[in-house]
């Protein structure tokens, strides 16, 4: 298959999920093109996250494609019951998505180095000595370089995201993932991590984002989703989301979030 810089890394089309009754995702389409930002945004319950988990393939979807730098995600069974046919598409997919989420994960028995080089030396079978040379660049790279061999827990919440955010760089994604990264921040730490995100934004990498932060969203994205109730209410440019909202329940959850 010829993957050209005009495939999407990611392309979900008419995406349902459900758990049991309470279906989740309405038949939702979404394009990340390569370089491109996604920002989704919307209110708790939406959907958003239940998205960004759908298209790294830790949740199964009932109904709808998923395509990754062209290639179909092959499944098998219907409804509740369909699932990834091929394991080993799933790994080799997840392997090019990296994702960060809300809470760090970091492993407490292992230094931040080694949190930031465990994936790549045991996944992909990199030589530890590579992984190590560019697990400290990324951790450099996020403003933490000399906190190679200290533990987790020894780091505030901010480093900890940071520290996560590198361990996903050093994957070397096609893609990067990120769920709500700053939520379980405070204030001043969550600057932090948003000055990281802006910085990989302008580096042209590939990033969907679940932010619950309207001036990150504005700020990085080159495109933007509300969802609402399991559907995209409106999408659009952040100017035009942000700007000139059409819907007027957009225009309700911009003001509840601004107040």
């Amino acid at each position: 298959m010829q993957v050209t810089d005009t495939t999407p890394v990611i392309d979900i089309q008419n995406l349902h999920k459900s758990y049991g009754a309470l279906e989740v995702l309405k038949g939702v389409s979404l394009s990340a093109p390569r370089g491109h930002v996604i920002s989704l945004i919307g209110s708790s319950g939406s959907g958003k996250s239940t998205l960004l988990r759908c298209a790294n393939l830790l949740e199964d979807s009932q109904e709808g494609d998923i395509r990754f730098e062209g290639e179909a995600v092959v499944w098998k069974g219907e409804g509740l019951g369909r699932h990834p046919a091929d394991r080993g598409q799933v790994t080799r997919i997840r392997t090019n998505l990296s994702m960060v989420f809300q809470q760090f994960n970091l492993w407490s028995h292992m230094t931040i180095l080694q949190n930031v080089m465990e994936a790549p030396v045991t996944v992909l079978k990199r030589s530890t000595a590579d992984v190590e040379a560019k697990a400290r660049e990324y951790l450099a790279k996020v403003g933490i370089g000399d906190k190679c061999d200290v533990w987790p827990a020894q780091l505030s919440g901010g480093q900890q995201q940071r520290a996560a955010i590198a361990r996903a760089l050093c994957m070397e994604p096609r893609a990067l993932l990120f769920d709500e990264p700053t939520s379980a921040l405070d204030p001043e730490l969550e600057q932090e991590v948003i000055r990281v995100i802006k910085a990989l934004a302008g580096e042209g990498r590939t990033m969907i984002i679940v932010t619950h932060d309207m001036s990150l969203a504005r700020d990085v994205s080159d495109h933007v989703v509300f969802l609402h109730q399991g559907k995209i209410e409106e999408e659009g440019s952040p100017d035009a989301v942000f700007g000139a909202p059409k819907s007027e329940r957009l225009r309700q959850f911009l003001s509840a979030v601004a107040a």
